[in-house]
């Protein structure tokens, strides 16, 4: 048996995720275990709009509590927000909170985001905080970025935040060694054995290399780098 097919079910994810829509809501302190989110969530939302600044319809995949969505909107209050989430309490929470922000529609799909459907020529902005890294083999990461590509419009820009490899299995672990003397700064050692944990069984992230190359390869004609630490990214594109 390969290591994608040991881990963790979308349902198991989303029974996981459906417990903890407080971790994930939070705007100041963004998602704790992810390095510098509150700075990400800002460099994102602060590029989107920079990039595509007459934007009247966004959509956030993997929306989790709303935080991506919430900063987004925050800059871009006018606009259309689209929420996708596995699970309904957060995607509840989310639709929630962007409510407050906007005075466009919102629009909140409960679902897989690898099984819907997401039109064609329809977004401004589509972002991915923290989520990617739930997508298994190079299929389903293909197909993702097709769909995303094809659902923005022409000029319309794509950010991903979110867990990334080495080119090697040594920079790997250096950049996961990393990411654990953050953690056990944040938070208690036992906290720090859970997360690893749900690491080992829930995520299969890709190299930076790779995510920006096949970026390219569906289609983006640019490709933007915005912040790097250790095993956390901040990135986009720009159809």
């Amino acid at each position: 048996m390969s290591l994608i097919q040991q881990k963790s079910t979308p349902e198991t994810i989303r029974k996981n995720f459906d417990s903890q829509v407080d971790r994930f809501s939070n705007i100041e302190t963004g998602q704790t275990t992810a390095i510098d989110s509150p700075l990400c969530m800002e460099l994102v939302a602060r590029a989107a709009t920079l990039l595509t600044p007459n934007a009247t319809d966004v959509m956030d995949l993997g929306c989790g509590g709303g935080n991506y969505a919430v900063k987004l909107t925050s800059y871009l209050p006018d606009v259309n927000c689209t929420l996708i989430d596995l699970s309904a309490n957060m995607l509840a929470k989310a639709e929630e909170r962007v409510r407050r922000n906007i005075s466009g529609a919102v629009t909140a799909v409960q679902g897989d985001f690898r099984e819907l459907a997401f039109g064609e020529n329809q977004f401004d902005i589509i972002t991915a905080g923290t989520t990617l890294h739930h997508l298994r083999d190079d299929q389903e990461w293909e197909t993702v970025s097709r769909k995303v590509y094809k659902a923005l419009k022409p000029g319309g820009t794509f950010w991903i935040n979110d867990i990334v490899i080495g080119e090697t299995d040594e920079i790997t672990q250096l950049m996961m060694d990393g990411w654990i003397a953050i953690l056990q700064k944040q938070v208690p050692e036992e906290e720090v054995v859970m997360y690893l944990q749900r690491y080992e069984s829930e995520d299969t992230p890709r190299t930076l290399s790779y995510q920006l190359d096949l970026m390219k390869q569906v289609g983006f004609k640019e490709t933007f780098v915005l912040h790097k630490h250790f095993n956390f990214a901040a990135f986009g594109a720009r159809k």
